[in-house]
């Protein structure tokens, strides 16, 4: 059984890393929660999981916690409360789900204290990929991608000579306004920022969808998880979201990885790698 911190656990991410603990309650142990302000759902999670610790970046979100909380599990808050979080002594694998810069630092800290991360915050390698990859080589642990993509990267390298990839592809559903000319954008509004076509996502990462930032970021992750150059990703543009990335070998051979847009897939094998075992996400039918 594995011991987990989940970090961000009222976001997106986090939620759905729960669903998949709720599905294998024999390979996973949620040993601390940590969350931004959102007090009422780190409760009800507390509640159902019954981690050893759950932690409040925002200290007054803590405060309202420790009020009318009266379980086993010990209540903490603000950005040190985090660090401590991330270095849970029994856990052996972080999620990192937070929020923009804000994963950085616990990230590093949880290296440092030899724990495997579950890479769901992008611009932890967009800011300090250098720092980050050195030091979970130096520390000897796995960062295993959540993002779809880079998940797909991963599964595709599996076995492979890395001296024979030619090229890293990067798949982009285009989001909500591809095909739209700079004309038809002009009075857009935050619900049709916020339609993306396929993917469900919090709401940072949706807008940066919409505008394609976000496959600018995961141009700059895959630079350092995988140690390639710049010219060596190709984004192209892929509606229907079903190829989740390739990769092209130098003899001219493509290996995809492919799957439903849901990113419960890709955060339970970065959970089980390198196992894999038995799910019930929907399937690919390719009669339809």
């Amino acid at each position: 059984m594995k011991n987990l911190v989940v970090l961000g656990s009222t976001g997106s991410i986090g939620t759905q890393t729960l669903d998949v603990v709720r599905d294998n309650p024999e390979l996973f142990h949620v040993s601390v929660l940590v969350a931004n302000r959102s007090d009422e759902l780190l409760e009800k999670q507390i509640n159902e999981f019954q981690p050893e610790l759950a932690v409040l970046s925002d200290e007054d979100a803590a405060k309202r916690l420790k009020s009318r909380y009266s379980g086993k599990t010990k209540i903490m808050g603000g950005r040190e409360a985090v660090i401590e979080a991330a270095v849970f002594p029994e856990a052996d694998t972080v999620v990192t789900s937070l929020m923009g810069f804000a994963g950085l630092e616990p990230t590093m800290a949880a290296l440092e204290a030899r724990k495997n991360i579950a890479l769901a915050n992008k611009e932890t390698l967009v800011v300090a990929g250098e720092l980050v990859m050195a030091k979970a080589k130096e520390m000897g642990c796995a960062i295993l991608p959540v993002d779809s993509e880079h998940c797909a990267l991963f599964q595709c390298l599996q076995g492979q000579d890395r001296n024979a990839v030619e090229k890293l592809i990067l798949t982009a559903s285009g989001g909500p306004f591809r095909g739209k000319q700079a004309s038809e954008l002009t009075e857009v509004t935050k619900s049709d920022v916020l339609a993306h076509p396929t993917w469900n996502m919090g709401q940072k990462i949706t807008v940066d969808s919409a505008s394609l930032v976000n496959k600018g970021l995961e141009v700059i992750e895959a630079k350092w998880l995988y140690g390639v150059t710049y010219d060596q990703i190709q984004v192209v543009v892929h509606p229907q979201s079903i190829v989740h990335s390739m990769v092209q070998y130098r003899d001219g051979t493509v290996m995809a990885q492919l799957g439903c847009t849901d990113m419960r897939l890709p955060i339970q094998y970065a959970l089980t790698y390198p196992e894999r075992v038995e799910s019930r996400f929907p399937r690919v039918d390719f009669y339809e």
